[in-house]
């Protein structure tokens, strides 16, 4: 993936200068109104979690074998050492590597995002071109984190027409539920929440990325 959903501009071919039109939308804020999204980043919060508190048992055991050899050294013949020594520095080293394993650049989180958010970005890839066409923009950029768009004219926002345009409500975001170790959820964390869209105001969230499309 590379860049964000929407550092693609939807370019339309065939206008004449005088009939090009421009506008934006905020990938981060359509986001939040997709439960595909939401549901996507439960299972990703859920397996982050399993992850990190399987890594820090594996620490926490190479810690106790430390701890037991500092007070035991005197007691231990060369040869015992080097064993016990020997022994730490391997479950060192597992931790180590179940860590770079789950969340190392290209580690099973990163790969799980791709396959797991990619469907995501394409339902809203897909809106955005329609939206283009019918609408005749030459170009729509985005706004999102990491844009380098100084300032935006809320007039030209039309994020809310995408979000419409895949059948949901503008203003109405969801929150990723939280999951247990099963992929069962204990509770209904999240919802419908009435946000609205007021202006160019500013919205938090993680920005996604995406392969270029050609």
């Amino acid at each position: 993936m590379k860049g964000s959903i929407l550092s693609i501009a939807v370019l339309l071919f065939g206008l004449s200068a005088t009939a090009q039109k421009f506008a934006y939308v905020d990938t981060d804020y359509i986001l939040k109104h997709m439960p595909e999204y939401a549901e996507a980043q439960g299972e990703l919060n859920r397996l982050s979690s399993q992850w990190q508190e399987e890594i820090e048992a594996k620490y926490e055991a190479a810690a106790r074998l430390q701890s037991a050899y500092n007070a035991e050294k005197v007691l231990l013949t060369s040869e015992m050492r080097k064993k016990r020594e020997e022994e730490i520095d391997s479950k060192m080293k597992e931790a180590r590597e179940l860590q770079k394993k789950k969340f190392g650049v290209d580690g099973e989180l990163f790969s799980k995002r791709e396959e797991l958010v990619q469907p995501v970005q394409d339902m809203i890839f897909e809106a955005i071109k329609e939206i283009s066409s019918n609408s005749s923009y030459m170009v729509i950029f985005d706004k999102s984190n990491q844009s380098n768009m100084l300032y935006t004219n809320p007039k030209y926002d039309v994020s809310d027409k995408i979000i419409k345009k895949m059948g949901y409500t503008p203003g109405e975001t969801i929150e990723p539920e939280e999951k247990d170790d099963k992929g069962n959820a204990p509770g209904k964390t999240g919802g419908a929440t009435n946000t609205g869209k007021t202006g160019s105001d500013s919205r938090g969230g993680g920005a996604i990325s995406t392969k270029d499309r050609k």
